[in-house]
């Protein structure tokens, strides 16, 4: 981790072989934020959050995420232990 602005987390990453195939839809999420689009990013979180798990430290998958990894090596993220429909309702 390099730093907090809650909630998020921020961290470099170290992609590997696997990342690739998300790496265009971490990029088309980037450019929407970028671009204020927030139907167009928030379609890519939900892309994002189907295909990916985030797990705790100890193994354990976390109810709700949101992962943003940057063209430029960096991430941040945020998560719930709670589905967001229950902390959002």
């Amino acid at each position: 981790m390099t730093g907090a602005d809650m909630p998020w987390t921020h961290a470099k990453v170290e992609t590997l072989p696997g990342f690739e195939a998300f790496r265009p839809l971490f990029s088309e999420q980037e450019r929407a934020v970028d671009e204020e689009d927030w139907g167009r990013a928030d379609a890519c979180c939900i892309q994002i959050r189907s295909a990916l798990t985030l797990m705790l430290p100890g193994g354990v998958p976390v109810a709700e995420f949101m992962l943003h990894i940057h063209d430029d090596g960096t991430a941040g993220r945020r998560w719930y232990d709670e589905p967001f429909d229950a902390v959002n309702p």
